[in-house]
């Protein structure tokens, strides 16, 4: 991993890997299959010399049809040797395919875990700002791209250019001037390749970022369904979903415009020209027999396959390079929050304490300005104020979902920052509105924050949260998978599950971002009572605009425009705060 990379939590990584270019980081890849890349590399190597001898054997075998004495024990030989040899380029060209398939799905695998750590290792302002649907182009179609690269691609193009050398090696067996034509079509073949790539690779990265486009739009397509019909813009987005189809189509037909003017197949076309009229003039001269013209046109034709086999290959390789690149583009992407694993690191008491905070996002205005105040252990706080006077980004602040801009937030005396920062959030749990729930077992649901807790522990959680009775209308009862984000639940049961899941990670710090707000007044009573009593012992931050959980809070902090303009309790606030009257009176 790149030292450079700092990540929220460090999540172990099968090994290094150099993220320095898209290049480097697919061949530190490659290189840990060292051994099948070995097996690969030696079945093509062994696949076109073989071919070559197939090649030699064929011009001999016309040499002895055509001798005034017919040799049938010679030409019994020559046909051994071309069937172990076709045997043998089979079993080799096995191994090539072998190799690479099986390097190319080991390293699919390895960088789909590499990308999937680093996501989870990124702090909540990346994820805040990074587009799902183009992560999942990018953690899906782009993580294929880099398979594709090495199978079919770089299998293709070893393989192929094992056939351009065995040409060149084996031609002066019949005269050293046969080099000539294969030689001249190898150093042309390049040039042609190098200005054949330059010119795909801005092409290949367009159809890339095109593909990343169009997967946002539909993932946000998807996401806002409701929206969208309850609008009744199903025709708009069918419109704009068409713009970003035309330009991945597009992006896909400049591609196959560039491969069909791929002039190395014209090259190839003169090669096999020039090499025949040179080996005819030889063979006039008495310099070269009709075996060896028969044979070297064969290992001319070798350029066949790095000819037709680069049209296509070498295109999987710049469109694995894309994918790599916005695979790295995706991991390297600056991360601000440092997980301090050899930070201070104990049991929590509770105790939190702003001292002149200042936050904002980016280069934005502040969400929050010189905010000071001071909660001792096992105290419930209630947090009021208008709708984006900055509340939920306030409590984000204490298990470090984002760092200050300035000032300090500590909790029990130390700053947050000094803490080691997984056993800070083991020791805090927020409960928000937007209830997010996973396609599991409701009892994996609830079970989410402490995987080894007992079905015990998950039963009196749902019980301390008022869930219990409504999981056991269910005919699965805890074992029922709920679907994605809970949509089978309605809004109060979905809370009620997210109060079991925090009560049974038993957290020391508890924060509520208006926690309650789908619960209907027969359940609010009941579930204000679990909550009075999961507070006890426990700091407790409520969100709220409810009166009812306002009133027992130790201390209301009135939160106005990003500053803190009151703090007390209810009836003192009643008398002192004109913003905490006001807030009760829209």
């Amino acid at each position: 991993m790149n030292q450079t990379d700092t990540a929220e939590f460090t999540i172990p990584q099968q090994y290094t890997t150099d993220r320095r270019s898209p290049a480097r980081w697919v061949i530190s890849h490659a290189l840990r299959q060292w051994w099948l890349l070995l097996i690969a590399l030696a079945g093509a190597l062994g696949n076109a010399g073989l071919m070559a001898v197939g090649q030699v054997q064929v011009g001999k075998a016309f040499n002895v049809v055509s001798a005034p004495v017919f040799d049938a024990k010679a030409l019994w030989n020559i046909f051994f040797i071309i069937a172990a040899a076709g045997v043998a380029r089979g079993l080799l060209q096995f191994s090539r395919n072998f190799g690479f398939e099986f390097i190319a799905q080991r390293i699919e695998r390895n960088v789909r875990r590499e990308l999937y750590a680093s996501l989870l290792s990124k702090s909540m302002t990346f994820h805040n700002l990074q587009p799902v649907g183009d992560t999942m182009a990018r953690a899906t179609n782009d993580v294929r791209e880099v398979n594709f690269l090495f199978s079919p691609g770089l299998n293709m193009v070893v393989g192929s250019l094992t056939f351009l050398i065995f040409p060149v090696i084996t031609a002066p067996r019949y005269h050293p001037s046969l080099m000539l034509v294969p030689g001249i079509f190898i150093v042309l073949y390049f040039i042609l390749l190098k200005i054949y790539m330059g010119g795909l690779a801005p092409i290949t990265e367009e159809v890339r970022e095109a593909f990343g486009s169009l997967n946002i739009r539909l993932a946000e397509s998807l996401d806002g369904i409701d929206v969208g019909k309850g609008s009744a813009q199903e025709a708009r987005e069918i419109h704009i979903f068409d713009k970003n189809v035309t330009r991945y189509k597009n992006a896909a037909i400049a591609q196959g415009r560039k491969e069909a003017k791929f002039l190395p197949l014209l090259l190839y076309s003169v090669a096999l020209a020039g090499g025949l009229l040179h080996v005819m003039l030889l063979f006039r001269q008495g310099l070269v027999d009709l075996g060896g013209v028969i044979g070297y046109f064969g290992l001319l034709l070798m350029l066949d396959f790095p000819t037709f086999a680069s049209l296509w290959a070498y295109s999987r390789i710049s469109l694995g390079l894309a994918g790599a690149r916005r695979i790295l583009e995706l991991m390297n992407r600056e991360n601000n929050l440092d997980q301090n694993a050899a930070g201070f690191a104990q049991p929590l008491r509770g105790a939190v304490e702003f001292r002149n905070v200042t936050f904002r996002y980016g280069d934005g205005e502040p969400v929050l300005e010189d905010v000071s105040f001071k909660i001792e252990p096992g105290k419930t706080v209630a947090i009021v104020g208008q709708t984006g006077s900055g509340k939920t980004s306030l409590i984000r602040l204490v298990n470090r979902t984002y760092d200050v801009t300035a000032g300090q937030v500590l909790v029990d005396g130390r700053d947050v920052r000094d803490w080691n920062l997984e056993n800070l959030r083991r020791s805090i749990s927020i409960i928000e509105q937007d209830i997010f729930l996973f396609s599991r077992s409701i009892a994996d649901n609830i079970a989410f924050g402490k995987p080894g807790a007992t079905r015990e522990e998950v039963i009196q959680a749902a019980k301390a949260a008022q869930a219990h009775e409504f999981i056991t209308t269910f005919a699965e009862g805890y074992d029922t998978v709920i679907g994605e984000r809970g949509v089978t639940l309605s809004g109060g049961q979905r809370q009620r599950l997210a109060l079991a899941r925090a009560f049974l990670t038993d957290p020391r710090i508890l924060m509520l971002d208006d926690s309650t707000s789908a619960i209907d007044s027969a359940t609010e009573d009941r579930i204000q009572r679990a909550i009075y009593a999961a507070a006890r012992g426990r700091t407790t931050f409520i969100i709220t605009h409810r009166l009812s959980q306002i009133r027992w809070a130790d201390l209301i902090l009135v939160v106005r425009g990003g500053k803190l303009a009151a703090s007390g309790t209810h009836e003192e606030l009643l008398q002192t705060s004109e913003a905490y009257r006001r807030i009760f009176s829209e």
